[in-house]
């Protein structure tokens, strides 16, 4: 069995403590001043790659984190440098922060198609969503381009490094769901895996040390040109205060009104 060579894809968000501002007239969230860090479920999905080669040290060539965004998304890779990755990649898009949600999961996935066969990778670890899409499609579509298995919404990951298979747990309705894939497969990975350890401010620093390769979709002969269109961009309506009712008949009766019923 090859040494696993692991690709980490990492998206710059929105902090989920943030609560985005919406520019109606424009169709757009605001971001000045705004703070951005690591998706979540890529830091999951990080944090999952350093443990198996923490598990199987001599079984892991290196780890990659790649970010497809504009140069801002530097910071977001060095947060996966300081967490244990080797490499870092920007495939710089040159899209405006204001604009990221015009990088399509689609043109997303042909970059990191055509990255992971540049890279010669057998494993891909990703987050199942970003948090500001909330998509749920990358993977998925990865996986397909690359003819790979997949398991998805990973909530634990063993890989024996003899055969060459791993085996993968995920939440279904009603309890858990066990599958079992050869490599080179794609996983995707949920809240309930791991919790992403603390990076150490030593880390931290080593990681402005490590350097950060840079490519153009064109390098890899991509189109990201969006195929959709934001018609509009609005916050949700405010919701109302509810009320009390003396009874179930009274309850009904609202319910009635309300056509809910």
């Amino acid at each position: 069995m090859p040494r696993l060579n692991i690709i980490v894809p990492v998206k710059r968000v929105i902090d989920y403590a943030i609560r985005p501002r919406v520019n109606a007239a424009k169709s757009v969230i605001e971001t000045n001043g705004v703070k951005y860090s690591l998706n979540p479920f890529c830091e999951i999905a990080v944090e999952e790659a350093v443990r198996l080669r923490e598990l199987h040290k001599d079984a892991v060539e290196s780890i990659t984190v790649v970010s497809a965004g504009n140069s801002k998304a530097q910071d977001t890779l060095r947060s996966g440098l300081a967490m244990g990755a080797d490499k870092a990649v920007l495939i710089d898009t040159g899209i405006a922060d204001a604009t990221m949600l015009d990088l399509e999961p689609l043109a997303v996935a042909k970059l990191l198609d055509a990255y992971v066969k540049k890279a010669g990778a057998n494993v891909v670890i990703l987050g199942k969503q970003s948090i500001d899409d909330d998509s749920n499609q990358t993977g998925q579509i990865l996986a397909g381009l690359l003819n790979w298995p997949q398991a998805t919404n990973a909530s634990k990951v063993e890989i024996d490094t003899d055969s060459g298979v791993a085996t993968v747990t995920r939440e279904v309705d009603g309890g858990s769901e066990t599958l079992s894939a050869p490599l080179p497969l794609v996983i995707t990975t949920d809240l309930r895996l791991n919790t992403p350890r603390y990076t150490k401010l030593q880390d931290i620093m080593k990681a402005k040390k490590k350097k950060t390769e840079t490519l153009k979709p064109a390098d890899l002969g991509v189109d990201i040109t969006p195929r959709l269109q934001t018609i509009s961009l609005a916050d949700p309506p405010k919701r109302t205060g509810g009320a009390k009712v003396p009874d179930v008949d009274s309850l009904i009766g609202k319910l009635k009104e309300a056509g809910a019923i």
